[in-house]
């Protein structure tokens, strides 16, 4: 009993007493849980297991966390809150978006978007150079930055800076698109820093744009309840989907939250409100629908099946027909984004600040909390 005393004498010595320490302490664990993980993307890399991660949060900040990590694991009901191997406070405001450029590791571009209308780029490979204490912030400056134009009002008055919803990217053609809150997708060329091509057409907020490399295109969803095919060297729309023409598919929550593609370019999928529908491209045609107990906030095709999550903690998987396969209980209460490793692993993240690492097979490898500023 002495020596059990002795030690709680120790941990409570007043002369050790850190006040900012511990009001610092205090201030973490209250954000933590009201932490919101927007985006997840795993880095571009040769080896079949995925070992980092890197997240897009509601506060503002870039981090990449280490998976085959003692701290990125589940204990009982508690989450271990990860160290970041980097730490960066990328935006004024939440980010929204995290990809990466280029195909090779050491020339990789990691790019950010957030709500402050500001795209930031930074050296994959600088990340990966460990520095004194990083997880509270490394002092990398971005290599790149891109400002949403504003627009003029009545008296040459200047609107607010729209803000940056969803990045794609096109190795290809040396730049990379945007889905900004004006109701606009702009073209960045990377070399020159300039906007190549405004798309303009949508009738109110962009949420998610992808590229269509077949077709020279990109795919924009809207808060209008619209996707629209566009061509990227005219910028001229050439597609409408309007998923309200089909009165089955007609709901309260009218916004495209969501879309993606299959691998070969053909079948898109979009998340509207609480139904998944599939669409044949080259045939101009609705496929199938499928509808979700919670609203859809991101999808991604795994060959041709399709995985969707959203307000509720599930992980579903459905065919193309509409029909669901399986579904995953995972620890987000709600899910912003699915990432899908080449090994098959995926990452699901949202509320809480929490990742859960799902196996190919729907087991749970890990899951860990992110640390907020």
């Amino acid at each position: 009993m002495v020596g059990r005393s002795q030690v709680k004498v120790n941990e409570l010595d007043c002369r050790k007493w850190d006040e900012d320490l511990y009001k610092t302490s205090i201030l973490q664990d209250r954000l933590n849980p009201t932490l919101t993980i927007f985006r997840t993307a795993f880095p571009p890399n040769t080896s079949l297991n995925p070992h980092l991660i890197v997240a897009a949060s509601s506060d503002g900040s870039i981090a990449s966390y280490d998976l085959s990590s003692g701290n990125a694991a589940r204990h009982q009901k508690n989450f271990v809150v990860a160290q970041p191997n980097c730490f960066l406070k990328a935006h004024h405001g939440p980010a929204y978006d995290v990809k990466f450029y280029a195909s090779a590791q050491d020339e990789a571009l990691l790019l950010s978007c957030g709500d402050d209308g500001h795209v930031r780029g930074w050296k994959w490979k600088d990340m990966l150079i460990p520095e004194d204490d990083c997880s509270q912030g490394c002092d990398l400056r971005p290599v790149l930055e891109l400002v949403n134009p504003q627009h003029k009002g009545p008296w040459n008055a200047l609107s607010p800076i729209p803000e940056n919803n969803a990045i794609a990217v096109d190795e290809q053609g040396g730049c990379i698109y945007v889905a900004a809150g004006d109701s606009s997708a702009y073209c960045w060329d990377l070399e020159e820093g300039k906007i190549k091509t405004v798309f303009k057409g949508h009738a109110d907020y962009l949420h998610c744009v992808i590229t269509r490399n077949s077709g020279n295109q990109i795919i924009t969803g809207s808060e209008d309840g619209t996707a629209r095919l566009w061509d990227c060297k005219s910028g001229k729309c050439v597609r409408v989907i309007n998923q309200e023409k089909d009165k089955k598919l007609k709901e309260v929550h009218s916004r495209v939250s969501c879309i993606a593609l299959d691998r070969s370019e053909s079948w898109l999928a979009c998340g509207r409100g609480q139904t998944l529908s599939v669409w044949n491209l080259p045939a101009c045609e609705h496929i199938s629908k499928a509808r979700m107990n919670a609203a859809i906030q991101d999808i991604l095709f795994d060959d041709n099946q399709i995985l969707a999550v959203g307000a509720e903690p599930l992980v579903s998987r459905y065919d193309m027909n509409g029909a669901i396969l399986s579904q995953i209980q995972c620890f987000p209460q709600s899910v912003f984004s699915a990432s899908l490793h080449p090994s098959g692993v995926t990452a699901v993240a949202g509320y809480g600040g929490i990742v859960d690492v799902l196996s190919q097979f729907g087991s749970h490898s890990c899951t860990f909390q992110c640390r907020s500023q």
